[in-house]
């Protein structure tokens, strides 16, 4: 959700940032991301959190074959185009200022017959939700998302909106530092959430999350 501004070779291990693109395989498919680390900051770069999300997609472990999906912050888009590649219907989001890019991205690695399948939207979290469907999603997504203590209330708020009871929820994060933690624990009280997977290597966690079912009376 936020921009940061760059530095110049700030910190060494995130040199791989300032690529121009990166290059992935997913879904038999070569994927050729667009970096702009000087212009957006961390919403135009891959982080681990995606690449592992992605693998876990690919692996098979969610149906995604014409499931509609939804994933949240996208940044340069390499979820919601694995998720795309692998059969879903996707609307990827981001900040407006993200957009542009995120549509580049987005239009440049799928091919002509899927594209009709990825809407790129606008979407602030807790802002202007009624444009879209109250529960509509079967899936969502959002790999990296949380870091931000001043956005847990309106990530959950939108988390909320997005998902009926049968929504399944997918989060890959890199669990750094204790408000990350007090984001699942504010995510369980609205929240069934279980962790699915851990990327020992990249140190990411993928939790799964579903709406509290309602009580029925006794």
């Amino acid at each position: 959700m936020a921009l940061v501004p760059y530095v110049e070779n700030v910190v060494p291990a995130l040199s791989k940032l300032q690529n121009s693109s990166s290059r992935f395989h997913f879904a038999s498919h070569e994927i050729n991301i667009a970096q702009d680390w000087r212009k957006l900051g961390v919403a135009a770069v891959v982080w681990d959190a995606a690449v592992v999300l992605c693998m876990y997609l690919e692996l098979g472990h969610v149906d995604l074959k014409g499931k509609v999906s939804i994933e949240l912050g996208a940044g340069t888009g390499l979820v919601g185009i694995v998720a795309a590649l692998l059969g879903a219907k996707v609307t990827v989001t981001d900040r407006k200022c993200a957009l542009d890019f995120l549509s580049s991205n987005v239009k440049s690695n799928l091919p002509p017959d899927l594209r009709e399948s990825v809407v790129v939207s606008e979407l602030s979290w807790g802002e202007g939700l009624a444009r879209f469907p109250a529960g509509g999603f079967d899936l969502v997504l959002g790999a990296d998302i949380v870091y931000l203590e001043d956005t847990f209330v309106p990530l959950i708020e939108t988390l909320e909106h997005l998902c009926a009871d049968a929504t399944v929820v997918l989060l890959a994060c890199r669990i750094r530092y204790e408000r990350d933690s007090n984001f699942l624990n504010m995510l369980k009280e609205r929240f069934t959430v279980e962790e699915v997977h851990y990327d020992n290597d990249k140190d990411i966690h993928i939790y799964k999350a579903q709406k509290h079912l309602p009580r029925s009376d006794l």
